[in-house]
């Protein structure tokens, strides 16, 4: 299993740079960063950075979307940072939740969103598309290179996308039921493409924090059931209460659920998130001691997941990095 971790460009930025560092000697394949340009700092000017400053590690959003930016525009950065740091990057790919609806815009479609990593990935390939009813191709790129497209989701028409024309999945939770009934959907979706399902690497992202102390832990990444909340909201407006489309396991949380302020996304302490309850950080995070996590990286491993990624928003970041790179990754080996 190949870890990664998932950093937030809070300035300074001088402190992502050095946490991406850190995490590759601690041995840690992938650095990944959120990508809501008003919430945070622009992280395709920080992924270059990070990218001059290791030598191994794949950078990339987790995750970005078809509406914030022109799709040319987000090929153009991937090429470019390929072109200047040897093919090093990989595309996370969602709708759009915070970054699109903290400026008042609704998430894209899933046909948007499809369109849209066809258009990127061809185009840093160095193959020629339509686009905007024009034929278009990157005179500068002369092979070109392969862009990694993971998508993110939840739902049930999200799954089979990403299934049909994905390389990867990202699944921003760590509860093992969760992961082996999203897998299966996307999986399943895979092989009806006619695709080979062990093609579509799985990755799960999640807080994950070694230590004693259960209840600090939990208030430090209770904001993560939040974030999370807002996608399973969406899923039930559209669906209701039907377990075929959205498992009980998911949705029933989410009761007690009443707005959700932006502002304080992704952060500890984030009062939108106190509906959350302890049961559900347990399950969609990684808590406890060094032997908890080994245990529950070992069923994740089991269920198929080839990368686990470390959301790292609270405050025991180098412990948590060094926990990883010294036993837990040390274990699963």
């Amino acid at each position: 299993m190949d870890f990664g971790v998932v950093l937030q460009t809070n300035p300074p930025s001088s402190r992502v740079i050095e946490l991406a560092k850190y995490a590759e000697d601690a041995g840690f394949g992938y650095g990944w960063a959120f990508d809501s340009h008003v919430l945070w700092q622009e992280p395709f000017v920080i992924f270059s950075q990070m990218l001059a400053e290791t030598e191994r590690m794949i950078v990339g959003p987790m995750v970005t979307n078809p509406g914030t930016r022109d799709w040319t525009v987000i090929a153009s950065l991937f090429a470019t940072l390929n072109e200047m740091y040897d093919g090093r990057t990989i595309c996370g790919m969602g709708r759009g939740d915070s970054a699109l609806r903290y400026i008042n815009e609704k998430p894209t479609t899933l046909a948007m969103m499809k369109d849209a990593m066809d258009v990127i990935k061809r185009l840093v390939a160095g193959e020629e598309v339509q686009y905007n009813e024009k034929a278009l191709k990157f005179p500068w790129v002369d092979k070109g290179w392969n862009l990694p497209m993971w998508g993110a989701g939840y739902g049930p028409k999200a799954l089979s996308l990403i299934g049909e024309v994905c390389d990867g999945f990202i699944l921003q939770l760590a509860d093992p039921y969760l992961v082996e009934w999203t897998t299966k959907f996307v999986k399943n979706a895979a092989s009806a493409a006619g695709r080979n399902p062990d093609d579509v690497k799985i990755c799960v992202a999640a807080p994950a924090y070694v230590g004693d102390d259960i209840a600090h832990q939990r208030d430090q990444v209770r904001w993560f059931g939040g974030m999370v909340g807002n996608h399973v909201a969406d899923l039930v407006a559209r669906y209701g209460t039907d377990e075929a489309m959205v498992p009980k396991a998911l949705s029933e949380y989410i009761k007690a659920r009443q707005g959700y302020d932006y502002s304080h996304h992704g952060k500890a302490g984030n009062p939108s998130t106190d509906f959350v309850p302890d049961e559900v950080v347990d399950r969609f995070c990684v808590l406890g001691s060094i032997e908890d996590h080994i245990r529950r990286m070992e069923e994740l491993r089991d269920l198929g997941v080839d990368q686990f990624a470390v959301y790292l928003m609270h405050d025991s970041q180098e412990a948590t990095l060094d926990a990883y790179g010294s036993s837990v990754s040390a274990a699963l080996s």
